[in-house]
């Protein structure tokens, strides 16, 4: 039998740095759906095509092939073979794969491929309906938010380490548009599922939170 640990939350909760390290903690496999349907927007921004496009989108998923390995314990995300993992990090990239990830047909190639995932391996995996949709049965669900402000904070912190042009204010008002968008969606909304632990970690460093997760974890699996 295997065990799965479900994340979910908004845009810059820190989803990911935390599954990475609980999965590291426990030597599970992390899962980061949201590098997943990030490829899938690289290919249509690279085709050119717009995310209101929904018939070209649909299309466009039969010639996409998306798959995680993990190359020296880092994982690699390949779009139709090619290493895509630093090109999918662009903020324009994020964009389109929050707009174009609503698509059924998107959602069901990918949720398809993640599901296969956690029923051969012990898995973390984040994303926005992982407990709710993908995965609901896992062994334990986590909600994980903080506020949109620092949530800004820190990306505006991690563009800036970059050297790039960062600012605050249009990035918080980016990730509440982003959060709007995902909370609404008609097609897996992005919400708690009932019996997840909440976890806010606006005033949490990432042992404390990575700590929390892993706490509930042995509590569900006890």
């Amino acid at each position: 039998m295997s065990f799965s640990i479900a994340i979910d939350g908004p845009a810059g909760a820190g989803k990911s740095t935390i599954a990475r390290k609980a999965a590291k903690n426990l030597s599970f496999i992390y899962v980061d759906t949201g590098a997943m349907y990030r490829a899938m927007g690289l290919y249509f921004l690279r085709q050119g095509i717009s995310p209101e496009d929904s018939e070209k989108i649909e299309e466009a998923c039969e010639q996409i092939q998306v798959s995680i390995t993990y190359e020296n314990g880092e994982q690699q995300v390949l779009l139709n073979g090619e290493n895509v993992s630093k090109e999918i990090r662009r903020e324009e990239v994020g964009n389109m794969a929050s707009k174009t990830s609503a698509n059924s047909k998107v959602r069901e190639k990918l949720v398809a491929l993640q599901r296969e995932l956690a029923e051969k391996e012990n898995v973390v995996m984040d994303g926005r309906d992982i407990g709710t949709q993908v995965l609901p049965h896992a062994t334990v669900k986590i909600y994980l938010t903080a506020s949109s402000r620092e949530r800004a904070k820190r990306r505006y912190l991690e563009l800036k380490e970059k050297g790039m042009e960062a600012d605050l204010d249009e990035i918080e008002a980016d990730i509440k548009e982003r959060d709007h968008r995902d909370m609404t969606r008609e097609i897996s909304p992005l919400r708690q599922a009932e019996d997840a632990v909440l976890i806010d970690a606006s005033f949490m460093n990432i042992e404390q939170v990575t700590q929390a997760v892993l706490q509930a974890f042995e509590e569900k699996r006890r």
